[in-house]
């Protein structure tokens, strides 16, 4: 069959597709259940948020079109400068829309010992006016004035069950630890490294064979994706919850190179 449902009214903003629906409750707890056939999805944001991407890659060019079909006004991309005459996916995606694309090398600048923002870079960020930061990936250091700028803050993707695995590496020292399962957070930037209020997480067994790639590519990237989505649209609504992170079961791991 196609996967068409007939009953499904051909609508702006109401898309035809299989799906496993995963949703998060009000508390903050998992909730799980499955709809085997093609069902129709319509967006349940109340109002579209005016939002800024800070990241880079192909994952945050895919949060970038996910965020825009469910109407939300991109009103800046922010990513890394080009490297060897070649736009980040990212950028190319924002490029296409005539999207303000912006590619600061950096951020901020140290003045007697201590980061400060560039006034410049920060002006730029500014003009645009945004309610919220969304982080899918993001390589490089953001500054608090940035973070905390929109009123509803700035969320970060981060490929582990926080506050296990804190770090750049988490994919790999979540495999390397032996965790049976894993997944990803979705939280609110704050000024530590990792540390800052859950608003969801998503996980599932990891097999004995998995790898990085596969782990990734299985689970971490098409659920991260949509949860990213799914977060937006929980702020959105006035019904994200923030929940403080606990320091049992707490790891920081280096970064691991090899």
């Amino acid at each position: 069959s196609s996967g068409i449902n007939a009953e499904c009214p051909l609508r702006p903003g109401i898309v035809q597709m299989f799906a496993f629906r995963h949703l998060i409750s009000a508390s903050g707890s998992r909730l799980f259940s499955s709809v085997p056939s093609p069902v129709c999805v319509y967006p349940l944001v109340r109002r579209q948020m005016k939002i800024a991407i800070i990241g880079q890659s192909v994952f945050g060019a895919d949060v970038y079109n996910l965020l825009r079909t469910q109407g939300h006004e991109i009103v800046g991309v922010f990513t890394i400068p080009d490297a060897n005459g070649k736009a980040d996916p990212l950028a190319v995606a924002a490029e296409a829309d005539n999207v303000p694309v912006f590619k600061f090398p950096r951020w901020r600048k140290k003045v007697d010992g201590k980061f400060q923002v560039l006034p410049d870079v920060f002006e730029k960020y500014n003009s645009l006016g945004a309610e919220l930061n969304v982080m899918p990936f993001c390589s490089q250091f953001i500054p608090m004035e940035v973070i905390e700028n929109p009123n509803h803050g700035s969320i970060v993707y981060h490929p582990s069950i926080l506050p296990a695995h804190r770090g750049a590496s988490a994919i790999n020292w979540s495999l390397m630890s032996g965790d049976r399962t894993g997944g990803f957070t979705i939280f609110y930037a704050d000024d530590g490294l990792d540390t800052g209020p859950i608003l969801l997480q998503k996980e599932t067994t990891i097999d004995l064979n998995d790898t990085v790639d596969t782990f990734y590519n299985r689970f971490l990237y098409p659920e991260g994706v949509k949860s990213m989505g799914e977060a937006v649209r929980l702020i959105a609504n006035g019904k994200a919850p923030k929940i403080t992170q606990t320091e049992l079961g707490a790891t920081y791991d280096p970064i691991w190179r090899k």
